[in-house]
């Protein structure tokens, strides 16, 4: 890679990682108060009606790929037209998506809603209303696909940084509204999240019309081009169906074998997931275009260095942040939330465990879809991905404690891994030994090797805010000595070696 592109890179990621730090302080406490102010069965609703409608997110998921996959391409080719098209090809479908969704959610979705779902009787029309803005909130998402696409295949993450953070202030706007308001919170909740949803939308929808010229809709479709996009879309819904049928699956088996309490404490799980992983995803939505130009410009070999070293760094990442979480996790959860509901800590360090493992396969998944050859990955990756469901509920039903569930996503996402590996050395012939030493195998060995003084250390550390600062402080330091002794190559540690003394006589003088 050249300087420049090592300079942006970082740039981007740096915007993001602020973005994500001021996003994930805010969730942190706002989350703690609606869980309060709308009490566990209420914050459970939200989450297993919420997941209702994105049972239907199958319908987009694949054109978020393709937006993103064909607008980073035709950049790398520096096709202008070209690229024009794809955006104007890519809001149509949009638009197709959003009327189909309607149709489903208004029909299948409240269907399933008012005649299968565990609802207290109380509580069936507050349900009902936060389905119908959890509807609208998502239609307003995926109408913004294509815009959020054109940002992050042109790397102006600076704006998606500025706009997230505002986004999450808006939220914890409304959680002080929800303090004191005097109507249903659970209704108010979901009205709010909706508008603030909109908010966002539009800001993203001028930016994009401002400054770049290919985001301005023109009705002149090129057939060739749809047909394109829709196979690719085609193959990266029959693929990615999996992950989202399979995460509403799972909630709804724990809401019929358990109730809304449990599908709380995996909401719960889930989101303090999502507020760590999103440091590594950052990452890799810097990387994930590189990856994709090199592919178009013809230099696979650099794209190749770029998977490997985006694979080893994701896994590197989120280990300095979900180490001391997976020590201390009944301290921090009971610091966090005050009341935790029953068998949170054992989804969320299984989640992690899970998360781990993924932080590895998204840098290959995306240069499986730069190659646009995707119909034996996204079918394989499917079929792997929905045997989580059957397996759970023989698991469940045979009386295994709710978060055995997560046991089998670990097992099924090691499978995928290994199959998302084969797949891209079909494709782009790779050494797929290197990839399991060098990636894999590295990764393991520091997260086994960092573990090991924390781990040890944590039964004689006191559960108090001074002695999780202790234990964060120790577990970076593990990691960091383990990373520099093992985890990186000879080459990595010499560039950070330079770096640092440069830094230091910079310092000084």
């Amino acid at each position: 890679m050249s300087h420049n592109t090592n300079k942006r890179i970082a740039q981007n990621t740096l915007f993001l990682y602020f973005r994500t730090l001021v996003i994930l302080l805010v969730s942190l406490y706002t989350s703690r108060v609606v869980l309060n102010v709308l009490g566990i069965d209420d914050y459970g609703i939200y989450n297993v009606v919420g997941g209702i409608v994105l049972m239907f997110q199958f319908l987009n998921v694949g054109m978020i790929d393709v937006s993103q996959r064909f607008l980073t391409y035709e950049l790398g080719k520096n096709d202008g037209q070209q690229l024009q098209k794809v955006f104007s090809t890519s809001l149509i479908i949009h638009l197709i998506i959003i009327f189909f969704l309607l149709i489903l959610a208004e029909t299948v979705g409240l269907w399933f809603l008012n005649h299968k779902m565990n609802i207290p009787t109380s509580r069936i029309i507050a349900a009902n209303w936060v389905f119908q803005f959890s509807t609208l909130t998502f239609i307003i998402k995926i109408f913004s696909v294509p815009y959020n696409a054109s940002i992050v295949a042109h790397e102006h993450m600076k704006v998606y940084a500025y706009v997230s953070i505002l986004e999450v202030i808006l939220q914890l706007a409304i959680v002080f509204l929800l303090k004191g308001s005097a109507s249903d919170k659970l209704i108010l909740y979901a009205i709010l999240m909706s508008f603030v949803t909109l908010l966002v939308s539009i800001m993203y929808t001028l930016y994009c019309k401002k400054y770049f010229k290919e985001c301005k809709f023109r009705n002149d479709i090129d057939k060739q081009l749809l047909h394109k996009m829709l196979s690719f879309a085609g193959w990266s819904f029959l693929g990615n169906i999996g992950y989202s049928l399979k995460m509403q699956g799972i909630n709804i088996l724990i809401n019929l074998f358990f109730g809304p309490a449990v599908n709380a404490a995996r909401g719960v799980a889930y989101q303090v997931n999502a507020g760590i992983y999103n440091f590594v995803s950052n990452f890799q939505i810097a990387m994930k275009p590189q990856i994709t130009k090199r592919y178009a410009m013809g230099d696979t070999n650099s794209m190749m260095v770029l998977v490997h070293n985006s694979s080893r760094y994701s896994f590197f990442l989120l280990l300095y942040l979900t180490l001391p979480v997976l020590i201390k996790t009944p301290y921090i959860l009971h610091l966090w939330l005050g009341i935790v509901p029953e068998y949170t800590v054992m989804f969320l360090r299984l989640v992690l465990i899970v998360t781990l493992i993924n932080s590895i396969t998204g840098p290959v998944a995306t240069a499986i879809q730069a190659k646009g050859k995707i119909k034996l990955f996204q079918t394989i990756i499917l079929v792997i991905t929905l045997l989580d469901i059957p397996i759970s509920y023989i698991v469940l039903k045979s009386g295994y404690p709710p978060y055995t569930v997560m046991y089998i996503s670990i097992l099924t996402e090691l499978i995928a891994l290994i199959a998302r590996i084969w797949i891209l050395n079909a494709l782009i012939p790779m050494h797929i030994s290197n990839f399991i030493i060098e990636v894999i195998g590295r990764s393991l060995l520091v997260f086994i090797l960092a573990a090991i003084i924390p781990t040890g250390l944590s039964q004689y550390i006191p559960d108090t805010f001074t002695g999780f600062i202790l234990i964060c402080i120790i577990t970076v330091s593990s990691t960091t000595i383990v990373l520099l002794t093992v985890g990186l190559k000879t080459a990595e540690r010499s560039l950070i070696y330079k770096k640092a003394i440069r830094t230091i006589q910079t310092i000084k003088s």
